[in-house]
């Protein structure tokens, strides 16, 4: 087992991402998992992402608030516990319209290439 406590989570910086802070919760270290890597995402009222796309899948979680995910044309609101899968190639964007922070935990696979 490895485990890692919230008070080592280290900050990360997502490209075209605004009015976030990400933290990696596990993944990119020594004894983490291997496939993939898990993000904890704080967005501030107006913060979001995109639109653009990734080769590989992502999954959102939203922890706490609500996040309007935008994909193929569909606007989806995901509240408390809602996920959604978001596939490879697929355009998607990201908005918190809400006046609270939206917590939304992100799993994502290693970029193509990345041995740990």
């Amino acid at each position: 087992m490895f485990a890692k406590r919230f008070a080592d989570a280290r900050p990360y910086e997502a490209p075209n991402h605004h009015g976030v802070v990400g933290l990696r919760l596990q993944g990119f270290e020594d004894g983490g998992p291997t496939n993939q890597w898990v993000g904890l995402s704080q967005f501030l009222p107006g913060g979001g992402a995109g639109p653009d796309s990734t080769p590989f899948e992502k999954v959102y979680v939203v922890i706490d608030g609500e996040m309007t995910v935008i994909a193929g044309g569909v606007e989806t609101v995901l509240r408390k516990l809602d996920s959604c899968t978001i596939a490879p190639g697929e355009v998607r964007e990201i908005v918190n319209r809400s006046n609270h922070v939206c917590t939304m935990l992100v799993v994502i696979p290693y970029p193509p290439g990345y041995q740990p």
